[in-house]
């Protein structure tokens, strides 16, 4: 038991030191907006200034942790 309470406080911590905002409902808004507006094709701006340049020449396959990656940049930070 004090093994998993650990791994969830590390896994916490560091979700937490990577995305400060994360622990806000208005980015939890702004997350799930992204999401929805991404599946009817309709991405907001402020979505589209996150990503780097580079990231979107060089890679054309883009798996679901790396978008998960670039909504969650976009709305916690």
């Amino acid at each position: 038991m004090r093994s998993f309470l650990i791994l969830f406080s590390g896994i916490f911590a560091g979700l937490y030191f990577s995305w400060p905002g994360i622990v806000i409902s208005k980015n939890w808004k702004c997350f799930n907006n992204i999401i929805a507006k991404s599946s009817e094709d309709k991405i907001s701006i402020k979505a589209v200034l996150e990503v780097s340049p580079s990231y979107l020449i060089k890679s054309k396959n883009k798996n679901m942790p790396s978008k998960l990656r670039i909504v969650a940049d976009a709305c916690f930070r």
